[in-house]
């Protein structure tokens, strides 16, 4: 059973935390998020901005908004090419030093997120989520919930959700300041957090284990029992 944090910190303090922080810093990128506007613009067109519904605090849905970094095109069918193909050599640039995340400062200063908090995933994965998994939406998302604890043998997701789950029972002040602290760290280690990224995959659900993995991580038994299914319908 899991058993959200409460107190003074959780309930106001951190609320308060993150508007003092993420004001002055969104004012202060305003010139760079312009210039980021301007290029984009001129990569992909418009719309310059991309958004997405994404689950909020307690299942509330939102809009997070970045900069488009992939264009429209299509094969021979009409049918969108792969993420991967369609990415463009300024989106890549940008992707790799987490330019199209600033934005995410307005979504802090909205109340949609905070700075530290469960990286809010598409509403597509909140039906797959274990009773347990849900409730790493009892806090609000945020630009990242770095990974203090847990074991480094378990399928991503599985570590991830359950850091979730682990802050959403210990949140405070001092557990804040020790992740903005692996934050930093994480940012200045741009291959090694593009290097995560990459191998969490597209998450998919549980295994026999009952461990979140995504459709890297899937066992190959079960890929090949899909296609007999598959070939047999």
């Amino acid at each position: 059973m899991v058993i959200p944090k409460d107190g003074i910190y959780v309930r106001y303090v951190k609320r308060l935390l993150d508007i003092l922080i993420c004001l002055p810093v969104f004012i202060i990128l305003l010139p760079i998020n312009a210039i980021l506007a301007i290029c984009t613009y001129f990569d992909v067109g418009r719309p310059i901005i991309f958004s997405q519904t994404r689950v909020g605090k307690n299942g509330k849905r939102f809009k997070i908004i970045k900069f488009r970094n992939m264009t429209n095109d299509t094969d021979e069918n009409g049918v969108l090419l792969p993420p991967g193909q369609r990415v463009t050599k300024f989106g890549k640039f940008v992707r790799k030093y987490s330019l199209d995340e600033l934005l995410n400062f307005w979504s802090i200063i909205k109340g949609d997120m905070s700075i530290i908090g469960p990286r809010p995933l598409p509403v597509v994965f909140e039906e797959r989520y274990s009773e347990r998994h849900k409730m790493r939406t009892a806090v609000k998302p945020g630009l990242e919930c770095p990974r203090i604890m847990g074991s480094n043998d378990l399928p991503s997701y599985q570590q991830q959700f359950e850091n979730d789950i682990w802050y959403v029972e210990n949140v405070s002040f001092l557990v804040d300041c020790k992740m903005v602290l692996h934050l930093i760290k994480m940012v200045l280690e741009m291959k090694k957090r593009a290097k995560n990224a990459a191998a969490a995959g597209y998450f998919i659900g549980y295994d026999e284990n009952g461990y979140a993995v995504s459709l890297k991580h899937i066992s190959q038994k079960y890929l090949e029992e899909y296609e007999e299914f598959c070939k047999g319908k």
